[in-house]
């Protein structure tokens, strides 16, 4: 067996704390700087340890994070074995969660990856999305948040409205639909009746309104665009004709899924949603199911719902399913809705996957699927020449 350096890092914006050693040997410590100069420095101290133990392979680890894939990136690219670990999938107990420290979080992602590495046990990586993958969440998530923030807008309006006891007009009452002539009452008519402190407030609120709405359109026009590039169009256009799934809701469930491949079955993608339920089964207690885990993202979730009660309010089939899994009682409404939104959401995967998955959206499989740590479509170059490495 090939000798192998084994690195666990703990990742921060400034620095990054690496535990590395050879196979089982006593682990040693180096920190670095976290930008490029210190990466690169990392990568060529690493190279020079592995040289002079004669090793020919290094393999390294850290936890996912808001810092994103750029160190994964650079470190495949320098052909060094590079696996990001799930956080909530590494099993902590209670006196580590009290006793957090740098050099702990290192040591226990080196732990892991020495039992991945040395015994084969399954490590909880996170799939890696290709870069382009990356840029199109971007975009989705860019849109749902600016919706987010304008609707946020709309009701802190309203309240502003009934801090200072302003009856709303009657037009708007009926269908609560924020439409130019209602901006415009508020703007002309309420605005010159308020104090002046609240008036200038209402005004202010009323310009990000307008503005955020002009982010939304061309949020809306980018997202269409994206919709209609090879990557995306055939499997798109499918998604459409499903009962409930608009615009939105397919880029985004196409985006945060990626490769659709990567998923063997319909259980793995609810639980990949977070809409399996969790389980607590110990002793003789073995079907004791609990609410769904909501696991994933959160964002696709959210339009799975919103597509699933138009489903239900605009397709005969869907309604019935939800009104048999409701079984006639008000209080099981919600389980039947989540019920419709993992049916939707499976069924939207067979859809897509029945058109075909673009090659741009491919990227290398989680270490702990069947094919252990890389996609047999498309292999990364792991290795590096030691030999050439100056020290």
């Amino acid at each position: 067996m090939s000798k192998t350096i084994i690195c666990g890092c703990d990742l921060h914006d400034r620095f990054l704390l690496i535990k590395y050693a050879m196979g089982l040997e006593p682990p040693m410590m180096m920190n670095r700087l976290a930008n490029a100069e210190g990466r690169q420095k990392m990568i060529s101290d690493l190279k020079h340890f592995a040289k002079q133990a004669g090793a020919t392979r290094i393999v390294f680890a850290y936890e996912a994070s808001g810092a994103g894939f750029g160190l994964f990136d650079q470190l495949t690219e320098a052909g060094i074995e590079c696996y990001v670990i799930a956080p909530s999938r590494v099993a902590k107990s209670s006196k580590e969660k009290k006793n957090k420290t740098d050099e702990k979080d290192a040591q226990k992602l080196l732990e892991l990856l020495r039992g991945y590495v040395l015994a084969g046990n399954p490590l909880p990586t996170v799939w890696i999305p290709p870069a382009q993958v990356r840029d199109d969440r971007d975009l989705l998530r860019m849109r749902i948040s600016t919706k987010e923030d304008h609707n946020r807008i709309k009701l802190q309006i309203l309240s502003l409205l009934k801090r200072n006891k302003v009856v709303l007009v009657e037009f708007f009452q009926e269908n609560r639909n924020w439409s130019k002539r209602f901006v415009a009452w508020l703007e002309n008519t309420v605005a010159g009746n308020l104090f002046a402190g609240a008036a200038a407030v209402l005004r202010v609120y009323l310009r990000r309104l307008q503005e955020l709405h002009e982010e939304v359109l061309t949020l809306n026009r980018a997202v269409a665009d994206l919709a209609a590039t090879t990557r995306y169009q055939n499997a798109y256009t499918k998604l459409r004709e499903l009962p409930g799934v608009g615009q939105l809701t397919a880029m985004l469930f196409l985006t945060e899924l990626g490769d659709l491949t990567r998923f063997s079955n319909r259980r793995q993608v609810a639980a990949f949603l977070g809409l399996s339920p969790s389980s607590h089964e110990s002793g003789e207690t073995n079907n004791r199911k609990g609410h769904i885990t909501r696991q994933g993202p959160s964002w696709l979730r959210k339009v799975l719902c919103q597509a699933a009660w138009t489903a239900v309010r605009c397709d005969d089939t869907t309604r019935t399913r939800w009104e048999r899994i409701r079984g006639g009682r008000s209080t099981r409404g919600k389980k039947a809705i989540v019920a419709v939104m993992r049916q939707l959401a499976i069924q939207m995967w067979h859809v897509a996957l029945s058109v075909g998955v673009d090659k741009d959206l491919i990227g290398p499989l989680p270490a702990d699927s069947p094919s252990l740590g890389l996609d047999k479509r498309e292999s990364p170059p792991f290795a590096f020449a030691v030999a050439s490495t100056s020290s």
